[in-house]
């Protein structure tokens, strides 16, 4: 058989056995149930909880609207989208204040929204929140 007939044959089997491995980080990256729609953060203002799910110097994870909140030392409250700025996964980890990815792991502060871990380089994004009558609502930045 003639070399360049193997090597195109070899070029072919390498490729079909990469393709398969190549998907694996989709479906990692897709929303739970492999639905899509990682990218859903509230896109009007809902009502997470109490406010006093959310401690000074603490953090509450509301994973069914990809939102954790905050609360610094102060008292003051900071929302951010869960959906990881590196590769689009909701983010279903908090330890402490930290945020962790569970596609690639990154890691974020829930005060801050800054990263503390690559391999994401941008913030989480911030959305609007507030406490009204005893709860907590958080919505898209204005």
């Amino acid at each position: 058989m003639p070399a360049h007939s193997s090597a195109s044959r070899r070029t072919v089997l390498r490729g079909a056995a990469a393709a398969p491995v190549a998907g694996l980080g989709l479906a990692a990256c897709s929303a739970p149930g492999g639905s899509g729609s990682a990218a859903a953060t509230p896109t009007a203002p809902v009502d997470l909880g109490a406010e006093s799910e959310v401690v000074n110097g603490g953090a509450q994870l509301y994973q069914d609207h990809n939102v954790v909140v905050s609360r610094d030392r102060n008292g003051t409250l900071r929302a951010y989208s869960t959906i990881c700025t590196h590769g689009g996964c909701p983010i279903n980890k908090l330890r402490g204040t930290t945020l962790v990815c569970p596609c690639h792991g990154s890691e974020f502060d829930a005060v801050t929204g800054k990263v503390v871990q690559a391999p994401a380089t941008e913030p989480l994004g911030e959305l609007k929140v507030k406490a009204a009558n005893g709860r907590i609502i958080a919505g898209p930045a204005t």
